[in-house]
Protein backbone atom coordinates (compact mmCIF):
# COMPACT_ATOMS: atom_id res chain seq x y z
CA UNK A 1 0.00 0.00 0.00
CA UNK A 2 3.09 2.62 -0.41
CA UNK A 3 1.13 3.96 -3.35
CA UNK A 4 -1.88 5.48 -1.20
CA UNK A 5 -0.60 8.79 0.74
CA UNK A 6 -3.51 10.68 2.34
CA UNK A 7 -3.43 14.72 1.76
CA UNK A 8 -3.53 16.44 4.68
CA UNK A 9 -4.40 19.93 3.62
CA UNK A 10 -6.99 21.83 5.26
CA UNK A 11 -10.20 22.49 2.48
CA UNK A 12 -12.26 25.59 3.31
CA UNK A 13 -15.32 26.14 1.86
CA UNK A 14 -16.65 29.61 1.89
CA UNK A 15 -20.21 30.59 1.64
CA UNK A 16 -21.29 33.71 -0.51
CA UNK A 17 -20.81 37.07 0.98
CA UNK A 18 -24.17 37.74 3.03
CA UNK A 19 -26.62 39.99 0.64
CA UNK A 20 -27.21 43.75 2.15
CA UNK A 21 -30.85 42.26 3.30
CA UNK A 22 -29.16 39.47 5.12
CA UNK A 23 -26.47 41.82 6.95
CA UNK A 24 -29.31 44.03 8.71
CA UNK A 25 -31.22 40.52 10.23
CA UNK A 26 -30.94 40.47 13.73
CA UNK A 27 -29.32 37.27 13.67
CA UNK A 28 -26.65 38.01 11.71
CA UNK A 29 -25.94 41.26 13.27
CA UNK A 30 -26.30 39.47 16.52
CA UNK A 31 -23.59 36.98 15.05
CA UNK A 32 -21.07 38.93 13.56
CA UNK A 33 -21.12 40.82 17.35
CA UNK A 34 -20.23 37.22 19.09
CA UNK A 35 -17.41 37.12 16.11
CA UNK A 36 -16.19 40.49 16.76
CA UNK A 37 -16.64 41.82 13.36
CA UNK A 38 -17.22 45.76 12.61
CA UNK A 39 -21.03 46.94 13.31
CA UNK A 40 -21.97 50.46 12.22
CA UNK A 41 -25.40 51.67 13.11
CA UNK A 42 -27.14 54.92 11.97
CA UNK A 43 -29.90 56.24 13.89
CA UNK A 44 -32.53 57.38 11.11
CA UNK A 45 -34.07 61.05 11.29
CA UNK A 46 -37.27 60.21 11.55
CA UNK A 47 -37.38 56.58 12.42
CA UNK A 48 -40.04 55.29 14.42
CA UNK A 49 -42.02 58.43 14.35
CA UNK A 50 -45.00 59.39 12.19
CA UNK A 51 -43.76 63.08 11.91
CA UNK A 52 -43.39 63.21 8.74
CA UNK A 53 -46.88 61.88 8.02
CA UNK A 54 -48.83 64.02 10.59
CA UNK A 55 -46.76 67.54 8.76
CA UNK A 56 -48.03 67.02 5.28
CA UNK A 57 -51.55 66.36 7.04
CA UNK A 58 -51.77 69.58 8.86
CA UNK A 59 -50.46 71.57 5.39
CA UNK A 60 -53.19 69.65 3.85
CA UNK A 61 -56.13 70.43 6.49
CA UNK A 62 -54.84 74.23 6.16
CA UNK A 63 -55.50 74.50 2.09
CA UNK A 64 -59.29 72.25 3.57
CA UNK A 65 -58.91 75.29 5.59
CA UNK A 66 -58.85 78.02 3.46
CA UNK A 67 -60.43 76.69 0.69
CA UNK A 68 -63.65 78.84 1.00
CA UNK A 69 -65.36 77.68 -2.43
CA UNK A 70 -68.74 76.15 -1.76
CA UNK A 71 -69.03 72.79 -3.94
CA UNK A 72 -72.36 71.41 -4.35
CA UNK A 73 -74.17 69.36 -7.86
CA UNK A 74 -75.98 70.80 -10.38
CA UNK A 75 -79.79 71.24 -9.64
CA UNK A 76 -82.24 70.67 -12.08
CA UNK A 77 -83.47 74.27 -12.75
CA UNK A 78 -87.48 75.28 -12.28
CA UNK A 79 -87.97 75.88 -16.12
CA UNK A 80 -87.21 72.33 -16.73
CA UNK A 81 -89.22 71.30 -13.46
CA UNK A 82 -92.47 73.12 -14.73
CA UNK A 83 -91.63 71.80 -18.48
CA UNK A 84 -91.39 68.49 -17.65
CA UNK A 85 -94.50 68.16 -15.09
CA UNK A 86 -96.63 70.20 -17.64
CA UNK A 87 -95.82 67.61 -20.72
CA UNK A 88 -96.77 65.09 -18.44
CA UNK A 89 -99.98 66.48 -16.96
CA UNK A 90 -100.78 67.77 -20.38
CA UNK A 91 -100.45 64.23 -21.69
CA UNK A 92 -102.81 62.74 -18.50
CA UNK A 93 -100.05 60.82 -17.81
CA UNK A 94 -99.14 59.57 -14.32
CA UNK A 95 -95.10 60.03 -12.95
CA UNK A 96 -94.98 55.96 -12.60
CA UNK A 97 -96.48 55.84 -16.07
CA UNK A 98 -94.04 57.98 -17.64
CA UNK A 99 -91.32 56.70 -16.12
CA UNK A 100 -92.31 53.25 -17.64
CA UNK A 101 -91.94 54.66 -21.27
CA UNK A 102 -88.51 56.21 -20.55
CA UNK A 103 -87.48 52.80 -18.80
CA UNK A 104 -86.85 54.31 -15.90
CA UNK A 105 -87.81 54.52 -11.90
CA UNK A 106 -90.42 56.57 -10.79
CA UNK A 107 -88.70 57.89 -8.50
CA UNK A 108 -86.08 59.55 -11.38
CA UNK A 109 -89.34 61.81 -12.72
CA UNK A 110 -90.53 62.31 -9.23
CA UNK A 111 -87.18 63.88 -8.70
CA UNK A 112 -87.06 66.11 -11.87
CA UNK A 113 -90.05 67.07 -11.19
CA UNK A 114 -89.06 68.11 -7.65
CA UNK A 115 -85.59 69.62 -8.59
CA UNK A 116 -83.77 66.86 -6.33
CA UNK A 117 -82.16 64.96 -9.36
CA UNK A 118 -78.53 65.68 -10.74
CA UNK A 119 -79.49 66.88 -14.29
CA UNK A 120 -78.60 63.63 -16.91
CA UNK A 121 -78.93 64.56 -20.64
CA UNK A 122 -79.85 61.30 -21.88
CA UNK A 123 -83.04 60.97 -19.18
CA UNK A 124 -84.22 64.80 -20.36
CA UNK A 125 -83.93 63.53 -24.17
CA UNK A 126 -86.32 60.45 -23.38
CA UNK A 127 -88.42 62.56 -21.62
CA UNK A 128 -88.56 65.13 -24.63
CA UNK A 129 -88.75 62.04 -26.87
CA UNK A 130 -91.59 60.38 -24.63
CA UNK A 131 -93.71 63.79 -23.97
CA UNK A 132 -93.33 65.12 -27.70
CA UNK A 133 -92.05 68.27 -26.19
CA UNK A 134 -88.70 70.07 -26.30
CA UNK A 135 -87.59 70.61 -22.77
CA UNK A 136 -84.61 71.82 -22.78
CA UNK A 137 -83.88 75.43 -24.15
CA UNK A 138 -80.95 76.74 -26.74
CA UNK A 139 -78.15 73.80 -25.89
Amino acid sequence: MAGIAQDWEPVVIRKKAPTAAARKDEKAVNAARRSGAEIETIKKSNAGSNRAASSSTSLNTRKLDEDTENLAHEKVPSELKRAIMQARLDKKLTQAQLAQMINEKPQIIQEYESGKAIPNQQIISKLERALGAKLRGKK
